[in-house]
C-alpha cells in the first residue's frame, strides 16, 4: 500500500507499507518477561509460593526447599535479562533460555509444588524448540566497557530486589530491623555472609540463598561480560577507505553529505559491484544509516540491499537520518520501508548571495561592527595550512567546544586537518592587536567538508567564548565572499530539524494543531537547538532542501530517535570520565589515498 510521493517543499510524501516485524521471537520475549517475573514472585513472596507441601519442602535434608527458592529467583532474573535478546532473535539468548526454563520449571515444582508454574515454563520451552530458526542473529558489537555497566546496574538491581526479599517475611522476622540493618543484611548476603536480621525457622535459610543466588548472578554476568571475545563496533579500514574517496570522486557532487561518509567510526557495505555503498553505524541496536548512498545511483539497490541483509543477520533496526528525496524514494521502493520528513537542510548559492538589502540589514551590520573592532578573517584549503597552525586549531576546536562529547554524526566529520582531507576549507578569524592567548590570535573557526569539486558543507563551528559575538556570521560571510576564487558554488550549512513546522506555525492563519507542535519545538530548543539553527540559518536566504528518516515501522521511531541522538552526541549512556583523562586529538593517521597523494606531489 502507497500514498503520495514527497514533493520538494515536503507538503506530501510517499508512504510504503513495509513488512511487519516478525512476531514469534517479539512474542516469545514478553512470555519469556512473563515467566521471569513469576519465577522471581516465586523464590520471593511467601503467600505467592504458599502451598500444602510447603511446609514439608521446607524441612528437607540439604535444604532442598531454600536451595529450590534460589533458584526459582536465579532462573527469573536471567530470564527477565534474556527476554530482550530474545525479541532480537539472538541465537546465544535462545541457548540460554532452553537451558533455563526447565531448571524453572523444576524450581517451581519442588520449592511452590504448583504443577501450573511448571507447565506455564515448559509452555514457553516448546515454541523456543519449534521456532528455533527463527533465534539466528549474530551478536552485536561489544567491549569490556559492558561488563562495568553490567555490575553496576546488576548491583543496583541486586540491592534493590534483596531489600525486597528481607522485608517479605514480616511474620516470621525477630524484633523490628531498621532500615540499615536490612541494608546491611542485604549487602552481607550478596557475598554470602549472614547479616544483622533474624528469622524464625528455616526463613533465614531462604533468604540466604536468595541474596547468595543474587549476588552469584551479578558476578557471574560480570565475570563473562569482562572475559568473553570482543566484538568491537567496525571502522572504516584503509581499504575501505580508499575505495569510498574514490566513488566520491565520481559521484560526491550528487550529496553534500557525502564526504561525512568517511568518518572512521563507521562500518561501510558496498554493492556486489563496488559502484556505490552504504556507511552506518550500530547505536543501541538501530543500524544507522546517514545521508544517501555513495556512488552510482544505479548501482544503489544492490548497496541497500546488502545493507538490509547485515541488519536481518544482527537482528538490527534499519533506519537512515538525513537522506535527500532521491534517496529517500529508493530506500522506500527497495526495501519496503516507511520516509517521513525530518527537515530542511540549507544551501547559499554563491553567485546569489549579497550582503545588499533589507534582509541582509542585521548580518551586514554584525559583520561590520566585528570588522571595526579588529577582526581579520582568511578561508584557506587544509593542505595550504602550516602543520604548527592546524595543531593551533585542533587544540582550539577541542578546547572550545562546549559540551563534554563531541557532537555530529550525520554532518560531522570528527576530525580537523587529516593528510588525506586536503581539499578541505577552513575559516578562521583572528584578532592581532591583543595579547596572544594560548591559541596565538586565533578566535573562531569554521571547518568545511568538501561536495563535489565546486561545493562545500559545513562541518563544525568554534568560537573562544571571550571573543564578540558574531564570529560565526563573521566567517560564513567571509567563506561565501572568498568562495569564487577557490572555485566554489554552492555552501551547504545546518540541517534544520521541523523547519516548516516552525516556519509554518508563526505565520498568520496557522491552525491550532500546527500552533501547539510549533509551541513543543520551541520549548525543546532549550536543550536542542531546533530553532535557534533555523533562525541562524535563514539569516543567510538560503535555498531549503528536505532531508528524510527512513524507519521500518512508527513502533521503532522512539527506539531510532533516541539511537540517533546517541550517535548525534546529545545523549551518552556511557560513563564520562574526567576531562584531563580524555585524549586530546591528535593528527589522524594518514589512509593509503593520502599517501600515494602526497608521493605524487613529492615527485
Amino acid at each position: 500500500m502507497s500514498g503520495e510521493v514527497p514533493s520538494r517543499s515536503g507538503r506530501a510524501r510517499r508512504i510504503v507499507r513495509g513488512p511487519r516485524p516478525e512476531a514469534v521471537p517479539a512474542l516469545v520475549g514478553r512470555a519469556c518477561a512473563v515467566v521471569g517475573v513469576l519465577d522471581i514472585a516465586a523464590g520471593v513472596f511467601p503467600r505467592f509460593r504458599h502451598s500444602r507441601m510447603h511446609a514439608m519442602a521446607e524441612v528437607l535434608p540439604g535444604s532442598l526447599g531454600p536451595f529450590a527458592a534460589a533458584l526459582s529467583l536465579s532462573v527469573g532474573v536471567l530470564l527477565l535479562l534474556l527476554a530482550h535478546g530474545l525479541k532480537r532473535r539472538k541465537r546465544r539468548a535462545w541457548r540460554a533460555a532452553v537451558a533455563l526454563l526447565p531448571a524453572g520449571a523444576v524450581s517451581q515444582f519442588v520449592y511452590r509444588h504448583s504443577v501450573i508454574g511448571a507447565l506455564i515454563s515448559l509452555a514457553l520451552f516448546v515454541p523456543l524448540v519449534l521456532h528455533r530458526d527463527e533465534f539466528k542473529a549474530l551478536p552485536d558489537p561489544r567491549s569490556r566497557w559492558r561488563a562495568l555497566a553490567n555490575f553496576v546496574l546488576m548491583s543496583a538491581g541486586s540491592l534493590a530486589l534483596g531489600l525486597v526479599i528481607v522485608s517479605a517475611h514480616p511474620k516470621r522476622t525477630i524484633g523490628d530491623p531498621s532500615l540499615a540493618d536490612r541494608i546491611t543484611h542485604v549487602l552481607y548476603g550478596l557475598f554470602g555472609f549472614e547479616g544483622p536480621v533474624d528469622y524464625e525457622g528455616s526463613t533465614s535459610w531462604t533468604v540466604a540463598f536468595s541474596l547468595g543466588a543474587l549476588g552469584l548472578i551479578t558476578a557471574v554476568t560480570t565475570i563473562y561480560l569482562a572475559f568473553r571475545p570482543e566484538h568491537p563496533a567496525a571502522h572504516l579500514t584503509e581499504e575501505d577507505e580508499t575505495q569510498l574517496r574514490a566513488l566520491l570522486e565520481k559521484h560526491g557532487a550528487r550529496d553534500s553529505l557525502g564526504h561525512f561518509a568517511l568518518r572512521r567510526d563507521k562500518a561501510v557495505v558496498f554493492s556486489p559491484s563496488g559502484k556505490a555503498a552504504v556507511t552506518y553505524r550500530v547505536v543501541s541496536g538501530v543500524m544507522l544509516a546517514s545521508g544517501d548512498p555513495i556512488g552510482d545511483v544505479e548501482a544503489w539497490p544492490g548497496a541497500i540491499e546488502r545493507f538490509m541483509d547485515e541488519a536481518k543477520a544482527h537482528s538490527w533496526t534499519p533506519a537512515v537520518m538525513g537522506c535527500s528525496e532521491t534517496g529517500g524514494e529508493v530506500w522506500t521502493r527497495e526495501t519496503g520501508l516507511d520516509a517521513l520528513e525530518l527537515g530542511d537542510e540549507a544551501v547559499v548559492d554563491v553567485a546569489d548571495f549579497s550582503l545588499a538589502g533589507r534582509a541582509m540589514r542585521n548580518v551586514r551590520q554584525m559583520v561590520k561592527r566585528i570588522e571595526r573592532a579588529g577582526y581579520e578573517t582568511r578561508v584557506r584549503r587544509i593542505r595550504d595550512v602550516g602543520e604548527a597552525e592546524l595543531d593551533r586549531i585542533r587544540r582550539a576546536a577541542e578546547d572550545w567546544r562546549g559540551t563534554d562529547t563531541e557532537r555530529g554524526f550525520s554532518m560531522a566529520l570528527g576530525r580537523i586537518g587529516d593528510p588525506a582531507d586536503g581539499d578541505c576549507l577552513i575559516a578562521t578569524a583572528h584578532k592581532t592587536d591583543e595579547q596572544p592567548g594560548p591559541y596565538g590570535d586565533l578566535k573562531a573557526i569554521l571547518h568545511f567538508v568538501p561536495w563535489g569539486t565546486d561545493g562545500v558543507s559545513l562541518d563544525l563551528m568554534r568560537r573562544d567564548r571571550s571573543a564578540d559575538p558574531g564570529m560565526n556570521e563573521l566567517l560564513i560571510v567571509a567563506a561565501l565572499q572568498a568562495a569564487p576564487k577557490l572555485g566554489i558554488t554552492r555552501i551547504s550549512l545546518n540541517f534544520a530539524m521541523f523547519r516548516s513546522a516552525l516556519a509554518r506555525g508563526e505565520k498568520i492563519g496557522a491552525g491550532p494543531v500546527l500552533r501547539a507542535w510549533r509551541g513543543l519545538l520551541v520549548f525543546l530548543s532549550r536543550w536542542f537547538q531546533i530553532e535557534s539553527l533555523y533562525k541562524f540559518n535563514a539569516k543567510f536566504q538560503p535555498r531549503w532542501e528536505p532531508r528524510f528518516v527512513v524507519y521500518r515501522a512508527s513502533g521503532d521511531l522512539p527506539r531510532i530517535g533516541l539511537a540517533a541522538m546517541q550517535a548525534e552526541g546529545f545523549v551518552s549512556l556511557a560513563l564520562p570520565l574526567p576531562r584531563f583523562l580524555r585524549r586530546r586529538p591528535t593528527a589522524p593517521r594518514p589512509c593509503a589515498h593520502s599517501i600515494a597523494e602526497q608521493g605524487v606531489r613529492a615527485a
